[in-house]
């Protein structure tokens, strides 16, 4: 009888991480038609390791814009064994998603023991989250999840491991270990960080040229410089009202209860979450960065599994979460499977389109450098040829880090230790062709494509001689 009872004991320990593989699986072959630009920046980086053991967008041009260096490692590897990037974003997600859910259940021992499926359910149909796929949002879930687990536990050792995988999946996640481990105050913790860390950024710092990523330079400049049209953090949401109500407010709905966790009753380590995501929003509005959506990720994850914690201590409010999850899944559903566009987009067009102009690029190029027309990742990836921004080509960088740089002694201070190691010398290579979007045709367009997405509408981009 004890034997029976065991074995029915494993056989609902198991249940709920394969449930949540499977379902994993088929949301990601679900949003595979719409993996935003910015993943096929970090596929392309993976697929480079991989297959050339280079670390950049293009194969023969060291970079360093990938902002996760974890992600890009985790999916090299699994690129190495599987042979095709795509599909190891695809088996990474699921991974992320399994161990989110061991995490989960392992934080929910006070709560109901349906905790873990509903938050499960509420992060994997956010649309927001759904949009990012691909992208470091997943792998940071689950490894703050797994950072909480060792801070409830007080295991300082495993608390600053996670924390140092933490700061290599994104750099300015550390808000996150830093509220959490306030109250462990442990040389261990900042040891089990530094031996994880560290070698990377000093590695990064030494040959790569900069600890840290290109993109901080790149991203923060374009919010000095209003890229978006006056459009920032801090008034993101809004910008992707305007043509997406609904999945807008779907996607940002768990901020809603984050005041919530002032409050004595909150369980305690989900209240912490919160505040983590609490300022970690409050530092990039100060950045003033565009309203990339992956970088609303980390808050948005946060206050989901605090409003799940939160609803579970308070049975009256899971139907709430129940309805939000319902209609997520038929917002996502509506415009019909499998979609063009992820619920949630800046892009200027589809994948599937940058994958035609990509394949027609390849032949086209004829080993000639193109010139960029604002968004790399599908056409990098696709075209397998050198397309150059600068994402891509670290001649172009110089300029940023000058003009990020300029008004501002200490910033200035602080980028010239950063890029200590970086070759200012290095020449921006020279396009042959250039991509531009254009109102009218030019007489010497050597290919034309039409564009056209939610955010931006119909556009008509051009090949055209530099």
């Amino acid at each position: 009888m004890h034997q029976v009872r065991t074995t029915d004991h494993q056989t609902r320990g198991r249940r709920l991480p394969v449930t949540a593989a499977c379902v994993s699986a088929v949301v990601f072959a679900l949003a595979r038609p719409h993996l935003v630009d910015d993943t096929f920046i970090t596929l392309a980086y993976a697929r480079n390791l991989a297959f050339h053991g280079h670390w950049g967008l293009l194969a023969d041009a060291t970079s360093n814009s990938a902002t996760s260096p974890a992600n890009v490692l985790a999916l090299a590897a699994l690129t190495f064994v599987l042979r095709d990037a795509v599909f190891a974003a695809g088996v990474l997600y699921v991974l992320c998603q399994v161990a989110l859910v061991l995490a989960l259940r392992r934080l929910g021992t006070a709560l109901p023991r349906w905790f873990p499926a509903l938050a499960f359910a509420a992060l994997t149909v956010n649309p927001l989250l759904l949009s990012s796929l691909g992208l470091e949002v997943a792998l940071g879930a689950a490894v703050l999840a797994w950072l909480t687990v060792f801070a409830t536990a007080r295991r300082p050792l495993a608390f600053g491991t996670a924390a140092g995988v933490l700061v290599l999946v994104r750099l300015d996640l550390l808000v996150f270990a830093v509220v959490l481990g306030f109250s462990l105050r442990s040389g261990r913790a900042l040891l089990g960080a530094a031996a994880v860390a560290v070698p990377w950024f000093a590695f990064s710092w030494v040959v790569l040229g900069a600890a840290v990523p290109d993109t901080f330079v790149i991203k923060t400049l374009q919010g000095a410089q209003r890229a978006w049209g006056g459009w920032d953090f801090a008034d993101g949401p809004l910008f992707y009202a305007r043509t997406a109500l609904w999945t807008t407010v779907l996607s940002f709905l768990p901020l809603a209860v984050v005041p919530l966790a002032v409050r004595r009753r909150a369980p305690r380590p989900f209240a912490l979450l919160a505040l983590g995501g609490a300022l970690y929003h409050g530092v990039y509005v100060l950045l003033t960065v565009p309203p990339y959506h992956w970088y609303y990720g980390p808050g948005i994850t946060a206050a989901t599994l605090f409003a799940c914690a939160w609803a579970a201590s308070h049975r009256v409010a899971t139907g709430a979460v129940l309805a939000v999850v319902v209609a997520s899944a038929v917002a996502y559903a509506a415009p019909g499977l499998p979609r063009e566009f992820a619920p949630l987009t800046s892009n200027y067009a589809s994948t599937a389109k940058y994958t035609e102009i990509g394949r027609d690029l390849r032949a086209l190029a004829g080993g000639r450098v193109i010139g960029s027309a604002g968004e790399i990742g599908v056409l990098a990836y696709t075209c397998e040829c050198a397309i150059v921004d600068v994402f891509a080509d670290r001649g172009l960088l110089p300029a940023a880090i000058e003009a990020r740089g300029a008004g501002n002694r200490w910033l200035r201070a602080a980028l010239r230790v950063d890029y200590a190691f970086f070759d200012f010398d290095v020449r921006p290579r020279r396009p042959d062709l250039v991509l531009r979007r254009l109102p009218a045709p030019p007489p010497d367009a050597l290919a034309h494509w039409t564009l056209d997405a939610p955010t931006l509408g119909p556009q008509e981009l051009y090949l055209v001689p530099s």
